[in-house]
This record gives C-alpha cells, sequence and structure tokens, in this order.
C-alpha cells in the first residue's frame, strides 16, 4: 500500500488543481448563459409583432439556456466534491500529526453502566474513537459506537478481512465520504422508516388514469386554444376544475409532502452512496455479504432510491406557484406524484431499512479501514485457539506519539493474573488502558499496535474510573462496590472475561482496602478469571506466593541525582521505589 502521508498530499493537490480547472469552465458557463439570454431577449424583442416566431426564438433561447444552467450545476457539484475531498485530505494530514482534539469526540456514548467505556479513553476528548471517527452520516457514527462497544468475540477474522480490503482502497472511501459529506440531512434515517412502515395510502388505480386522461384533454384543449378553435376563456374554466380536483385530495396530500420533505435529502444521500457500494467489486466475506443485501431482481438499490428521490423532487415543485397552479390545474400533477410515492412505499418500505443498514456499515467501517490504511506498521492479531490469553511483542498505546513511546511485551495465559506495581507517573494506568484497547481493537477487527500479537479471543471488564453518584444517592465506596459485584457477577455466569482493575477500594482505609483488595483477587482467582490489576498497595503483591495464577510486575522509577527517571518497561517482580514523598519534596509542597 502506499504511504499515507505521501498519498494524503497527493490527492490534495490533484483536488486542488481539479476544482480550480472546474472554476474557469464554470465562468465561462456563466458568461454564455448570459449571452444567450441577452441575444434571446433582444430577438424576441425585435419579432415582438410576429407572435408565433418570437415564441419559438423564446422556447429555442430557454431550452439551450436550461442546457447551459444543467451543465454549470453538474459541473458545481464536480467542483464542491472536489473542495470537500481536498478538506479531507487536509484533515487526515492533520491529525497525523497529532491536531485531532477539535473532532467529534462521542462523549454521548459513555455509560458508566457499560463494560468498559467509562474506563479506557475510548470516548470523550483525546479518545480513542476522536482519533478514529471518520464517519458522515449520524447512523453511521452511532454504528461506529456500538461496534467499539460490542464485546463482540465471534468472527473477528472475518472483520479483520473486510478491514484489511477496505484499507487497500483509499481512494474509493474518500470518494465516498466526499460525496456522503455533500448532502445535509437534518432527519434520522430511523424516523424516515417509521413513517414509511406505518403509512397507508389513499389513492389508488384510478386515479392514476384520471391524472392521464385529464393531462390529454388539457394538451388537447390547449393545442385548440393556440390554434384560436377553441376560447381561452374554457381553458381557464377547465384549469380551475383542475385545481378544484386537486383540493378535494390537498390535506391529505399536504401530509405527505411535510414528511417527504423530511426523506428527500436522505434518499437522495443514501441513493448515491448506494450507488458507489454496488459498483465496486470486493473479495472479503463480509463486505460481499452487505453487497448482496441491497442486489436486487430487476433494479440497483441506488436506481430504486433514485426514483423515489426524483418523486419526491417532483412532488417538491408544488411550492413553486406556477407550477402549482398550471400543474394541478391542467394535469393534476400533485395526485400523480402522490400515487408515485405511494406505490414506491407500498413495494419498498419494508426493505429500507436493510439499505440504509448496509450504508450504515460502511460508512461505519470506513473509518476502520481508514485507520488501518494510516497505521500500515500495526499487526492484525492472529488468532488462537491455545492457554495464551494475550502475547504481544512491543506493545504500545496507540494514541501516542510513536517517536516517544516506550513499548512493552506481555505473556499473559488464560486464567492468569497479573499485579502491577509501580510510583507514581511510572507507567501502570497508561499500560492497564493499552491492554484494554488492545482487546477492544482486536476484536472490532482493527490492526493493533504491536509488533506481533497472538491473542485469544476474550471480552473485557473494568474497573477504573468508578464515580460517585448524587443522582442515584450512593456514596464513591458504594458506587465501587456495586461496580466490583457487577464484575463478578458477570464473570460467574462466563469467566471469558479480561479484568482490568486500577487502584480498587479507594474509598476506605488503607488496611481495610488491603484486606479487600487481596480477598477480591482471591475471588476472582477462584472463578478462573484473567486479567490485571494495579495497585500501591505492595502487601496485595504477597498473594503471589499463595495461589500460582497470580504474578507480580512492576514498572520502576529512580531518583537519579536528585531527579526521577522512568524507563516504563514492564518487568517481572515487585515495584521497590515510591515517589509520592520526593514529589511533594520536590514541588516545595512540604
Amino acid at each position: 500500500m502506499e504511504h499515507p502521508e505521501s498519498f494524503y498530499r497527493e490527492q490534495l493537490e490533484l483536488h486542488r488543481v481539479a476544482s480550480k480547472r472546474i472554476f474557469k469552465q464554470m465562468s465561462l458557463l456563466s458568461t454564455l448563459r448570459l449571452l444567450v439570454f441577452i441575444v434571446t431577449a433582444f430577438s424576441m424583442y425585435l419579432s415582438f409583432k410576429q407572435w408565433q416566431f418570437a415564441a419559438i426564438i423564446g422556447v429555442v433561447g430557454t431550452v439551450v439556456f436550461l442546457l447551459l444552467l444543467s451543465k454549470y450545476t453538474d459541473l458545481k457539484s464536480q467542483r464542491e466534491l472536489h473542495k470537500r475531498l481536498v478538506v479531507l485530505n487536509e484533515n487526515e494530514l492533520k491529525i497525523a500529526s497529532g491536531v485531532f482534539h477539535d473532532r467529534p469526540d462521542g462523549s454521548q456514548f459513555q455509560n458508566p453502566k457499560h463494560f468498559y467505556s467509562l474506563d479506557i479513553d475510548l470516548f470523550g476528548r483525546g479518545s480513542f474513537f476522536q482519533y478514529l471517527n471518520r464517519t458522515t452520516i449520524k447512523e453511521g457514527t452511532r454504528k461506529l459506537s456500538g461496534l467499539l462497544l460490542a464485546n463482540n468475540i465471534s468472527n473477528i477474522e472475518s472483520r479483520q478481512n473486510a478491514i484489511n480490503e477496505l484499507a487497500k482502497l483509499p481512494k474509493w472511501r474518500q470518494f465516498y465520504s466526499g460525496i456522503s459529506l455533500g448532502v445535509n440531512v437534518e432527519h434520522s434515517a430511523d424516523s424516515i422508516i417509521k413513517w414509511l412502515k406505518e403509512y397507508q395510502p389513499f389513492l389508488t388505480s384510478v386515479h392514476l388514469w384520471l391524472t392521464r386522461g385529464f393531462s390529454v384533454i388539457s394538451i388537447v384543449l390547449l393545442v385548440l386554444g393556440i390554434l384560436e378553435v377553441l376560447s381561452m376563456s374554457f381553458i381557464g374554466y377547465w384549469l380551475l376544475f383542475g385545481l378544484i380536483i386537486t383540493g378535494r385530495y390537498l390535506k391529505q396530500i399536504n401530509n405527505v409532502a411535510q414528511h417527504t420533505e423530511k426523506a428527500k435529502d436522505t434518499f437522495k444521500q443514501y441513493a448515491l452512496l448506494l450507488k458507489q457500494i454496488e459498483t465496486q467489486e470486493f473479495t472479503s466475506e463480509l463486505l460481499n455479504l452487505q453487497q448482496k443485501k441491497i442486489a436486487s431482481e430487476h433494479l440497483k438499490a441506488s436506481q430504486i432510491f433514485s426514483k423515489f428521490s426524483k418523486a419526491l423532487d417532483a412532488l417538491d415543485n408544488r411550492n413553486n406557484l406556477i407550477s402549482a397552479i398550471f400543474g394541478n390545474g391542467l394535469l393534476l400533477w400533485d395526485i400523480r406524484q402522490t400515487y408515485h410515492i405511494e406505490q414506491w412505499i407500498v413495494k419498498y418500505a419494508n426493505k429500507v431499512n436493510d439499505w440504509f443498514e448496509v450504508v450504515t456499515f460502511f460508512d461505519a467501517y470506513n473509518s476502520f479501514g481508514n485507520y488501518a490504511f494510516n497505521h500500515q506498521n500495526y499487526t492484525y492479531p492472529h488468532i488462537i485457539n491455545e492457554s495464551v490469553s494475550i502475547s504481544a511483542k512491543s506493545l504500545g498505546h496507540p494514541l501516542l506519539n510513536a517517536g516517544k513511546r516506550i513499548d512493552s511485551d506481555l505473556d499473559i495465559l488464560k486464567s492468569e493474573f497479573f499485579i502491577v506495581t509501580g510510583a507514581n507517573m511510572a507507567g501502570k494506568s497508561t499500560f492497564l488502558r493499552t491492554v484494554a484497547l488492545h482487546i477492544v481493537m482486536a476484536n472490532v477487527g482493527l490492526p493493533v499496535c504491536a509488533k506481533d500479537s497472538k491473542y485469544k479471543p476474550i471480552r473485557l471488564i473494568t474497573s477504573m474510573r468508578t464515580t460517585d453518584s448524587l443522582t442515584d444517592d450512593s456514596s464513591y465506596f458504594f458506587s465501587e462496590l456495586t461496580r466490583l459485584k457487577f464484575i463478578v457477577d458477570n464473570i460467574d455466569n462466563d469467566n471469558n472475561y479480561f479484568v482490568i482493575l486500577d487502584e480498587i477500594l479507594k474509598g476506605t482505609n488503607s488496611t481495610d482496602k488491603a484486606i479487600g483488595s487481596k480477598k477480591f483477587v482471591e475471588k476472582l482467582v477462584k472463578l478462573n478469571a484473567t486479567g490485571i490489576i494495579a495497585t500501591h498497595d505492595l502487601s496485595l503483591t504477597e498473594v503471589e506466593a499463595e495461589l500460582t495464577p497470580v504474578k507480580n510486575y512492576f514498572f520502576d522509577a529512580q531518583i537519579i541525582n536528585d531527579e526521577l527517571h522512568f524507563d516504563y518497561k514492564l518487568k517481572k517482580g515487585v515495584c521497590q521505589n515510591m515517589n509520592a514523598s520526593f514529589l511533594l519534596k520536590k514541588m516545595e509542597i512540604v
């Protein structure tokens, strides 16, 4: 694969050049449109006394003007797409340099009752989600957060293959995102789907034939009027009759128009995105499966969506006063378009949800593919079925600067439990979040920040940031006990969880904490749990001598020439150097 930075710089320049080129073409078309308008208006003025000839000039001029306008509109859309792609590539270069804290951080997805969402910097400012997320639609953002929170350990290799394939399609992913960002959607797909499924049609095929017959009669009357065979006043009465017929259904049509106005932009956006999915050739099982969901015997899903979108646009013409009067008075336009919309709903309402889900899936997975493309030096964990839980070489935190990051090896067997000690700021908490992110990333199918990783799929459960709750009238200590019970209850039902704990029982005195922590670790070992606990309490390390599955590890801190030094390396054994009193003195607090 191409180097990410080179790719983004190349695409940035390419789209900038294309945007400037198209702008010049648009300027030329604007000048031509003005000339056509002037020439047409002047020619009609000169031939005004021969109104038939003037009318022909007016029609020809209008057609040419509209053709130029259509071409201008197409070019404008192309230029806007190039401008969006310029921004996308600029953003990628900014994020690669560490500037991403202004992006949506997914704080709304944090849930203290979830297995791990609050503890591991998955959401919030500076979070993994904020760094990863490239979704372009609301449903895609929710889908992405749901995948990160799923704790799903099945079919990981299938997800790895899908993400790896998308990583190799950077142009397709960017084009997909660029198109999606071009449509501003205010209303959720869920609300639209709900309306479609609950809608009850009020028009029948009789109404369609009524509009067709009425339109034919209107055309005949207009021709007779132009030929002066029939008085134009009669056509006026006929137009009034058409408006009366339309008025009979005005309330129901207004109700349809109100809802379709909300759906119009969404369907326009999804039609474009479905077309991108349909026309791309995928080889991985998961992406092929999604592609098959939008396959149809006759028309493609994008064509079906586009057809509906055009019907919505046609009904939207009622907002133009002239179109509303003459369209309904002579063609019963609103009745006809509403009939087409209703027939589409009857035929496809139950399939829309599946099509929407496919678009949402690709929107979320494009973020994964983008991440894998940006981190080609990361490794996809080898999924194993052995006694090993995680065996990772040079495991690091993916959000830390690669030039400064210190990596560690991790080898932990199934049902082993590590007690990690260390001085303040020595790297314990960062290490816990590194291991947690390895599990989350591995489970969703992402490559992890390591040179190599062997991984037996396991769910994650943590207790690292317990908070008190004034709303629930619960103290910090009670909240922590509730969290620990949540962990035990889940492991009791299924011990295939990796438990990560950071300094538990902080809400009680040191003696009670030491006793309680020891008993809790003993309980976890008895349940054959796998995991890591970080603590400052060195007495807890004595459990290693009593329980075979327990292993002691530490992060070191040394005071050299009255300065603290950390190597941030995970080591076997117990930490011997604590630094709280040194830091108090160093900072002149005591």
